[in-house]
């Protein structure tokens, strides 16, 4: 299902800033070298991504599933001169290319790219965050949810992509895979939740921008 006409998509993309040499570089590179390109954040996203770090400031970012980098370096761009990111990625294959893109992007010394799984990973952080962003295996969307609350610090923000997930949250359970059900579980979850607020975007493939109080 196409959420937004591809007309109105065509025309944000005009009314966006464009990518960088490098994001374009990196959209290139990860359309010919992976298999599932559709993965990356791409230019309205990546740029709202990068908004919004700006607008936070935050000393203390955690992103759970990296693909290629771009999420990475555009949230990057928004932190404090001595601020962090942390980013976990599960596909150890993709470690060489994402390391590539964050050295040309600067930010290197900024960025620590953890490779594993991010349940086994988040529990032993000792850190506290300002922002999280959630882009990874959908049936555990709740989980990783639930296993980044507790690190992030009152007043932080939780992005998660994909919660429109193509028009399928408005399918019938029993219709749906279990992909869709781990993305209607996760809205339903937050939805639910009295320690946060929250706002669901139809921004790309669907964003929930979550706060906690």
């Amino acid at each position: 299902m196409k959420i937004i006409n591809e007309h109105v998509e065509h025309y944000v993309e005009q009314h966006t800033s464009p990518e960088s040499e490098l994001m374009k570089n990196l959209n290139r590179d990860t359309n010919l070298r992976t298999f599932y390109p559709t993965m990356l954040s791409g230019q309205v996203q990546g740029k709202f991504l990068e908004m919004v770090s700006r607008m936070i400031k935050p000393d203390r970012i955690l992103e759970i599933g990296t693909f290629t980098g771009y999420s990475a370096i555009a949230m990057a761009g928004g932190l404090t001169e001595k601020g962090k990111l942390i980013t976990i990625e599960v596909n150890e294959e993709l470690e060489d290319f994402i390391a590539d893109y964050f050295k040309k992007s600067g930010y290197s010394d900024k960025i620590e790219l953890l490779i594993g799984d991010a349940l086994e990973i988040v529990p032993k952080l000792n850190d506290r965050f300002d922002l999280v962003f959630i882009d990874a295996d959908k049936e555990q969307y709740v989980d990783y949810y639930e296993a980044v609350l507790p690190l992030l610090k009152k007043g932080g923000f939780i992005l998660a992509d994909n919660v429109i997930w193509s028009g399928k949250v408005l399918e019938d359970d029993a219709k749906s895979d279990k992909e869709t059900m781990g993305i209607k579980a996760f809205n339903t979850h937050i939805k639910n939740d009295n320690r946060v607020e929250q706002v669901m975007l139809s921004i790309r493939d669907g964003l929930m921008l979550v706060r906690k109080v």
